[in-house]
Protein backbone atom coordinates (compact mmCIF):
# COMPACT_ATOMS: atom_id res chain seq x y z
CA UNK A 1 0.00 0.00 0.00
CA UNK A 2 2.26 3.15 -1.74
CA UNK A 3 1.32 6.28 -1.61
CA UNK A 4 3.32 8.23 -3.76
CA UNK A 5 4.06 11.90 -3.14
CA UNK A 6 5.64 14.39 -6.49
CA UNK A 7 6.54 17.57 -5.80
CA UNK A 8 6.37 19.59 -8.74
CA UNK A 9 7.16 22.61 -9.88
CA UNK A 10 7.01 23.66 -13.73
CA UNK A 11 7.08 20.46 -15.20
CA UNK A 12 4.83 19.93 -17.96
CA UNK A 13 7.04 18.23 -19.88
CA UNK A 14 7.54 15.26 -17.74
CA UNK A 15 3.95 15.30 -15.50
CA UNK A 16 2.00 13.30 -17.27
CA UNK A 17 4.52 10.47 -18.32
CA UNK A 18 5.36 10.27 -14.32
CA UNK A 19 1.89 9.67 -13.93
CA UNK A 20 0.98 7.07 -16.80
CA UNK A 21 4.01 4.75 -15.09
CA UNK A 22 2.83 4.64 -12.09
CA UNK A 23 -0.59 4.11 -13.42
CA UNK A 24 0.16 1.37 -14.75
CA UNK A 25 1.98 -0.39 -11.04
CA UNK A 26 0.05 -2.68 -8.30
CA UNK A 27 0.48 -1.73 -4.88
CA UNK A 28 -0.08 2.23 -4.64
CA UNK A 29 -2.62 3.22 -3.37
CA UNK A 30 -2.72 6.71 -4.65
CA UNK A 31 -1.05 9.43 -5.95
CA UNK A 32 -0.30 12.86 -4.49
CA UNK A 33 0.92 15.79 -7.13
CA UNK A 34 2.16 18.57 -4.99
CA UNK A 35 3.03 21.86 -6.48
CA UNK A 36 4.45 24.57 -5.95
CA UNK A 37 3.77 27.43 -7.54
CA UNK A 38 3.88 26.32 -11.39
CA UNK A 39 3.25 28.74 -14.29
CA UNK A 40 2.97 26.28 -16.96
CA UNK A 41 0.57 23.43 -17.43
CA UNK A 42 1.89 20.88 -14.70
CA UNK A 43 -1.20 20.94 -12.55
CA UNK A 44 -3.76 21.02 -15.49
CA UNK A 45 -2.17 18.13 -16.34
CA UNK A 46 -2.21 16.26 -13.58
CA UNK A 47 -6.02 16.85 -12.75
CA UNK A 48 -6.39 15.43 -15.71
CA UNK A 49 -5.12 11.79 -14.60
CA UNK A 50 -8.03 10.02 -12.93
CA UNK A 51 -7.68 9.43 -9.29
CA UNK A 52 -4.73 12.02 -9.19
CA UNK A 53 -5.00 14.23 -5.93
CA UNK A 54 -3.21 17.72 -6.26
CA UNK A 55 -2.44 19.81 -3.72
CA UNK A 56 -0.39 22.92 -3.59
CA UNK A 57 2.19 23.91 -0.77
CA UNK A 58 5.41 26.78 -0.44
CA UNK A 59 7.31 26.32 -2.78
CA UNK A 60 10.43 24.00 -1.53
CA UNK A 61 10.98 19.90 -1.56
CA UNK A 62 10.41 19.61 2.37
CA UNK A 63 7.16 21.97 2.12
CA UNK A 64 5.87 20.36 -0.32
CA UNK A 65 7.14 16.35 0.44
CA UNK A 66 5.41 17.10 3.75
CA UNK A 67 2.39 18.66 2.77
CA UNK A 68 1.81 15.52 0.83
CA UNK A 69 2.47 13.03 3.41
CA UNK A 70 0.08 15.08 5.73
CA UNK A 71 -3.35 12.52 5.25
CA UNK A 72 -1.42 10.32 2.92
CA UNK A 73 -3.35 6.75 3.02
CA UNK A 74 -0.48 4.55 2.23
CA UNK A 75 1.89 2.44 5.12
CA UNK A 76 4.79 3.28 2.67
CA UNK A 77 5.56 6.99 1.68
CA UNK A 78 7.25 6.90 -1.76
CA UNK A 79 8.99 10.60 -2.72
CA UNK A 80 9.34 10.51 -6.56
CA UNK A 81 11.18 13.54 -8.49
CA UNK A 82 8.92 14.43 -11.77
CA UNK A 83 12.43 13.72 -13.78
CA UNK A 84 12.81 10.45 -12.03
CA UNK A 85 11.35 7.49 -13.55
CA UNK A 86 10.58 4.17 -11.53
CA UNK A 87 11.61 0.90 -12.98
CA UNK A 88 8.51 -1.36 -13.61
CA UNK A 89 8.82 -3.41 -10.84
CA UNK A 90 9.39 -1.02 -8.10
CA UNK A 91 6.50 -2.00 -5.91
CA UNK A 92 8.16 -5.66 -5.35
CA UNK A 93 11.87 -4.14 -4.70
CA UNK A 94 10.33 -2.10 -1.87
CA UNK A 95 7.93 -4.99 -0.57
CA UNK A 96 10.94 -6.95 -0.66
CA UNK A 97 12.78 -4.28 1.28
CA UNK A 98 10.48 -4.07 3.78
CA UNK A 99 9.71 -7.53 4.56
CA UNK A 100 12.53 -6.85 7.19
CA UNK A 101 10.75 -5.28 10.27
CA UNK A 102 14.05 -3.72 11.32
CA UNK A 103 14.77 -1.62 8.12
CA UNK A 104 12.24 1.72 8.60
CA UNK A 105 13.41 3.05 4.41
CA UNK A 106 14.94 2.24 1.33
CA UNK A 107 16.14 3.83 -1.77
CA UNK A 108 17.33 2.80 -5.59
CA UNK A 109 20.67 3.23 -7.12
CA UNK A 110 20.44 5.84 -9.72
CA UNK A 111 20.91 5.81 -13.23
CA UNK A 112 21.68 9.03 -15.17
CA UNK A 113 21.02 9.60 -18.84
CA UNK A 114 21.41 12.23 -21.26
CA UNK A 115 17.80 13.17 -22.26
CA UNK A 116 18.62 16.49 -24.04
CA UNK A 117 21.23 15.08 -26.34
CA UNK A 118 24.81 16.19 -25.43
CA UNK A 119 27.20 14.13 -27.12
CA UNK A 120 29.94 16.60 -25.21
CA UNK A 121 29.32 15.86 -21.87
CA UNK A 122 26.91 12.93 -22.01
CA UNK A 123 29.95 9.83 -21.00
CA UNK A 124 30.50 12.22 -17.75
CA UNK A 125 26.98 11.22 -16.41
CA UNK A 126 27.17 8.13 -14.72
CA UNK A 127 29.84 10.05 -12.77
CA UNK A 128 26.66 10.97 -10.65
CA UNK A 129 25.27 7.75 -10.30
CA UNK A 130 28.59 6.20 -8.24
CA UNK A 131 27.61 8.01 -4.97
CA UNK A 132 23.93 6.18 -5.25
CA UNK A 133 25.85 2.93 -4.78
CA UNK A 134 27.92 3.89 -2.07
CA UNK A 135 25.91 6.24 -0.25
CA UNK A 136 24.32 5.17 3.33
CA UNK A 137 22.06 8.60 3.19
CA UNK A 138 20.43 8.46 0.34
CA UNK A 139 19.23 11.88 -1.80
CA UNK A 140 16.02 12.81 -3.03
CA UNK A 141 17.15 11.57 -6.61
CA UNK A 142 16.83 8.01 -5.31
CA UNK A 143 13.35 7.69 -4.82
CA UNK A 144 13.05 7.35 -1.12
CA UNK A 145 10.44 5.28 0.31
CA UNK A 146 9.95 5.57 3.98
CA UNK A 147 7.70 3.78 6.08
CA UNK A 148 4.74 6.17 7.45
CA UNK A 149 4.84 5.48 11.13
CA UNK A 150 8.40 5.95 10.51
CA UNK A 151 8.37 8.91 8.87
CA UNK A 152 5.58 10.94 11.02
CA UNK A 153 7.92 9.44 14.33
CA UNK A 154 11.14 11.42 12.83
CA UNK A 155 8.78 14.95 12.30
CA UNK A 156 9.21 14.31 8.45
CA UNK A 157 11.24 16.05 6.40
CA UNK A 158 12.99 19.04 8.11
CA UNK A 159 11.97 22.87 7.31
CA UNK A 160 15.37 23.73 6.01
CA UNK A 161 15.93 25.56 2.38
CA UNK A 162 18.82 22.45 1.48
CA UNK A 163 19.66 18.94 2.50
CA UNK A 164 16.16 17.99 3.54
CA UNK A 165 16.83 14.77 2.32
CA UNK A 166 20.35 13.56 4.15
CA UNK A 167 18.94 15.12 7.22
CA UNK A 168 15.89 12.73 7.17
CA UNK A 169 18.15 9.89 6.21
CA UNK A 170 19.77 10.89 8.94
CA UNK A 171 16.85 11.02 11.34
CA UNK A 172 16.17 7.62 9.96
CA UNK A 173 19.14 5.70 10.85
CA UNK A 174 18.50 6.73 14.34
CA UNK A 175 15.30 4.53 14.58
CA UNK A 176 15.98 1.37 12.19
CA UNK A 177 18.39 0.76 8.86
CA UNK A 178 17.73 2.10 5.54
CA UNK A 179 18.25 -0.40 2.46
CA UNK A 180 19.35 0.80 -0.73
CA UNK A 181 18.00 -1.85 -3.22
CA UNK A 182 19.04 -3.75 -6.67
CA UNK A 183 17.34 -2.01 -8.97
CA UNK A 184 17.71 1.45 -10.87
CA UNK A 185 15.84 4.54 -11.46
CA UNK A 186 16.48 6.36 -13.99
CA UNK A 187 17.72 10.04 -13.66
CA UNK A 188 16.87 13.16 -16.41
CA UNK A 189 20.87 14.65 -16.44
CA UNK A 190 19.32 17.97 -17.67
CA UNK A 191 20.76 19.76 -14.35
CA UNK A 192 24.29 17.99 -15.23
CA UNK A 193 24.51 19.11 -19.18
CA UNK A 194 22.97 22.30 -18.17
CA UNK A 195 25.49 23.46 -15.76
CA UNK A 196 28.38 20.88 -15.01
CA UNK A 197 30.53 22.57 -12.90
CA UNK A 198 27.59 23.45 -10.34
CA UNK A 199 25.98 20.05 -10.49
CA UNK A 200 29.22 18.54 -9.47
CA UNK A 201 30.05 20.74 -6.74
CA UNK A 202 26.37 20.59 -5.20
CA UNK A 203 25.83 17.13 -5.72
CA UNK A 204 29.24 16.27 -4.03
CA UNK A 205 30.99 19.09 -2.15
CA UNK A 206 27.28 20.57 -0.20
CA UNK A 207 26.67 17.01 1.24
CA UNK A 208 30.35 16.91 2.79
CA UNK A 209 29.89 20.40 3.80
CA UNK A 210 26.80 19.67 5.92
CA UNK A 211 28.12 16.85 7.66
CA UNK A 212 30.96 19.12 8.48
CA UNK A 213 28.77 21.21 10.40
CA UNK A 214 27.90 23.78 7.54
CA UNK A 215 24.42 25.09 8.40
CA UNK A 216 21.64 24.53 5.74
CA UNK A 217 21.00 28.31 5.75
CA UNK A 218 24.78 28.96 4.82
CA UNK A 219 25.12 26.39 1.73
CA UNK A 220 21.78 28.41 0.33
CA UNK A 221 23.96 31.13 -0.38
CA UNK A 222 26.49 29.54 -1.77
CA UNK A 223 24.28 27.62 -4.19
CA UNK A 224 22.36 31.03 -5.29
CA UNK A 225 26.32 32.39 -5.52
CA UNK A 226 27.38 29.27 -7.17
CA UNK A 227 24.16 29.21 -9.37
Amino acid sequence: MISVILPVLNEERRIRQRLTELAAMDGIVEVRVVDGGSTDATVEHARAFPGVTVLSAPRGRASQMNAGAEGARGSVLLFLHADVALPPEAPRHIAMALEDPGVVAGAFKTWTVDDVGSARLGPLLHLADLRSRYTRHPYGDQALFVRAEAFRAVGGFPAQPLMEDLELSRRLWRIGRIRTVDARVTVSGRRFLARPVFYFLAVNGFPLLYRFGVSPHTLLRLYQHVR
